[in-house]
């Protein structure tokens, strides 16, 4: 069982930055990938950024490549998500998720947190 409890969001003005945390408990976090999703009011969650468990690869999304960065520090059970260059089409609650197995950019991963908002004023 893992539990997995976001922070870091918040309203932040167009080309500001935010960093998200995810601190997951259980001390098997190290053999997960994990995953950030973000869901916009309406609109399909969908994939952002992914990390494999041991941080050697990463996966993102088109529309957030080269702007966020995902990383991971397995020593604190932490993933993180780097936001630079926030545009208001990134305004969603975001989600951290962590699959048992591959990295994916698929909603399929096994546990998932609360989630986060982050609202990105024009």
């Amino acid at each position: 069982q893992v539990q997995l409890v976001e922070s870091g969001g918040g309203l932040v003005q167009a080309g500001g930055s935010l960093r998200l945390s995810c601190a997951a408990s259980g001390r098997t976090f190290s053999s997960y990938a994990m995953g950030w999703f973000r869901q916009a009011p309406g609109k399909e969650r969908e994939f952002v950024a992914a990390i494999s468990w041991s941080g050697g690869r990463t996966y993102y999304a088109d529309s957030v490549k080269g702007r966020f960065t995902i990383s991971r520090d397995n020593a604190k059970n932490t993933v993180y998500l780097q936001m630079n260059s926030l545009k208001p089409e990134d305004t969603a609650v975001y989600y951290c998720a962590a699959n048992r197995g591959s990295i994916s950019v698929l909603p399929t991963y096994q546990y998932w947190g609360q989630g986060t908002q982050v609202i990105v004023s024009s």
